[in-house]
């Protein structure tokens, strides 16, 4: 497998949502060590979306690039947080790379939060590389958005497998962002 082309992060924002402080300063670290040039926290998804709202406002001048997030949160939880994310109607939080990360990450967990619209989901604990890589991952291959009546997010398939029949996915990722515009 070639090794990954590993990219410049000072210019990015990284949103830590975690309701412990310990893996916060895990988290914040790592970033740290990564280069990444600003890292916010929030204990909550409540506070996740105040920094949201501030950061990805055209008028702030600046984004969140990357939400790394727990799932089980008080107050407002990952998949109540995911929810508000894919459903806002600003592209620059409603098409955020969002990383779960979990300690109680089973099968279930996992195919839940992919067909909410998580982009990848880690386990915890994880180490820094881990961290460093997944987030590499979802800038250096991003996957086209899907919108239809029960879903929207990053496309679930992760393999260009040959198939017997017609797909029948006809847009191209191009076009999905200007279908969802329109609607």
């Amino acid at each position: 497998m070639a090794s990954e082309e590993f990219l410049d992060l000072t210019d990015f924002t990284v949103l830590i949502v975690d309701d412990y402080p310990f893996v916060a300063n895990v988290l914040t670290s790592a970033l740290n060590e990564m280069g990444v040039g600003r890292i916010l926290t929030a204990d909550n998804g409540e506070r996740a979306i105040d920094h949201l709202q501030t950061y990805n406002s055209f008028e702030n001048g600046s984004s969140i690039d990357v939400v790394l997030m727990d799932w089980l949160m008080p107050t407002m939880s990952g998949k109540e947080l995911l929810d508000w994310i894919r459903k806002n109607k600003k592209e620059t939080i409603h098409f955020l790379p969002v990383i779960v990360c979990s300690a109680y990450t089973s099968g279930a967990l996992v195919r839940e939060s992919r067909d909410m619209g998580a982009n990848e989901v880690i386990v915890k604990p994880f180490s820094a590389s881990e961290i460093a890589r997944r987030i590499q991952y979802v800038i250096n291959h991003p996957r086209p958005f899907v919108k239809s009546k029960t879903f929207f997010g990053p496309d679930r398939r992760r393999q260009n497998k040959h198939f017997d029949h017609e797909d029948r996915r006809k847009a191209k990722p191009q076009d999905m962002k200007a279908n969802y515009e329109q609607k």
